[in-house]
């Protein structure tokens, strides 16, 4: 396993963060809700830091796509589901469940583009 890249872990976790607080405006924007997404979105790019250091950047370099696919097949796989069964539940409508499914999957896929441009 080599070494997780801290720098990208914050700087994946900013890009969500910048990415996730455009999407949904103002309203998302107020300084709780900023830190409080911040701080979960530091967790997840922590775990994805550790999942690319486990692959191994010799790996990563010969298979770059492994970047893009693991981080979106973690959020197509495991995040989106569990969030569209969650508001299914709530009695949300299919639109409103298939955005906030995009919007994970978006995330996820923003998150690793920033793994790759840092090559961690």
């Amino acid at each position: 396993m080599g070494p997780v890249n801290w720098l990208a872990v914050v700087a994946a976790a900013l890009a969500a963060l910048a990415f996730g607080a455009g999407v949904q405006g103002a309203a998302a924007r107020t300084a709780r809700q900023l830190v409080l997404a911040g701080a979960l979105l530091l967790l997840t790019s922590a775990m994805m830091g550790h999942m690319f250091a486990r692959v191994g950047a010799a790996t990563l370099a010969v298979k770059p796509w492994l970047y893009f696919m693991m981080s979106g097949g973690l959020a197509l796989a495991f995040v989106a589901p569990a969030l569209a069964m969650g508001e299914a539940r709530g009695g949300a409508s299919a639109v409103k469940v298939l955005r906030g499914a995009a919007f994970w999957i978006v995330s996820y896929l923003v998150m690793g583009t920033v793994f790759w441009l840092f090559k961690a």
